[in-house]
């Protein structure tokens, strides 16, 4: 593994296989490590990573505020993850690169290829999340972090989370800058010692602006029907990825493709041979 100082922040990562480089957004909502591709859900059923290193230069990397990644307490928006994403980049000396989201590491892709679309070759969409009842269990997360602020204070959170280690996902009273207190000592003592109130209206504007819609979030529509960038769409079916999030970008992306398959459907060696077959068709050399 490999770290990077990227906009001041800590980014842990690793680049695997060889080939046309592939910068993958790891799933897992606020516990999107590196890890995800091979271990979670749908991932670990599929082996995607395992496919895609044979034949592309993966960048896999832990998401800010994730894993060994760190973090900075400030309203953090899809802009914020792109600019990690492009700094990645810009450190490894890539000018250009396909993109693949996974969950929510889909709506930074979006938004990648909106801020910086000459830097995008493909995009790849793999369960993006979003739907209502995803905004709507989104923003009861962070209000439950709120209220356990508080009632108890920023110096409880740290507690908490030194003692039970969970992400904001696993435990929402830990908050979105859980990991990093976890794996950061100076980062926790500074955390501890914020304004209390402050901190608070940070929290609240950064649920709020992330989760904004009852579709998929991370980019406006009409940005998106601008984009003249090979897409693929793999839809999920569940109460974070609605299928209708995944049509919505169908219909927004000009140059979409979507994989009309149910989950159960999206087998190994279905899946691998969907990605690869829309990469090498959207690669450089095509």
């Amino acid at each position: 593994m490999a770290t990077a100082i990227i906009d001041g922040i800590k980014t842990r990562y690793e680049v695997v296989g060889e080939g046309e480089p592939l910068l993958m957004f790891s799933p897992g909502g606020f516990d999107a490590t590196l890890e995800k591709w091979s271990s979670l859900g749908i991932y670990a059923k599929t082996k995607p990573l395992e496919h895609l290193t044979k034949r592309y230069q993966c960048i896999i990397y832990d998401r800010r505020e994730t894993g060994q990644s760190g973090g900075r307490v400030e309203r953090v928006g899809w802009s914020d993850f792109v600019a990690q994403g492009k700094g990645l980049l810009d450190h490894l000396g890539i000018k250009k690169a396909h993109l693949m989201g996974g969950c929510m590491g889909c709506s930074p892709v979006a938004a990648f290829a909106v801020a910086h679309p000459e830097a995008v070759q493909s995009m790849v969409l793999y369960w993006p999340v979003g739907g209502a009842k995803y905004r709507i269990s989104s923003h009861q997360r962070f209000a439950e972090h709120l209220a356990f602020v508080h009632q108890n204070g920023l110096q409880a959170v740290v507690d908490l989370v030194q003692k039970d280690g969970k992400a904001f996902g696993a435990d929402p009273r830990g908050g979105p800058w859980a990991s990093v207190i976890r794996s950061d000592p100076a980062f926790a003592a500074a955390y501890a010692a914020q304004s209390a109130d402050k901190y608070k209206l940070v929290v609240a504007a950064m649920g709020r602006t992330l989760f904004d819609r009852d579709t998929a979030p991370g980019a406006e529509p009409e940005e998106l029907m601008q984009l003249d960038i090979p897409a693929l769409i793999v839809p999920g079916r569940d109460a974070s990825h609605a299928t209708s999030a995944a049509r919505y970008l169908e219909e927004c992306l000009p140059k979409s493709e979507y994989w009309d398959v149910t989950p159960e459907q999206q087998t190994e060696a279905a899946t691998a041979e969907r990605l690869l077959d829309f990469l090498g068709r959207a690669g450089s050399g095509a």
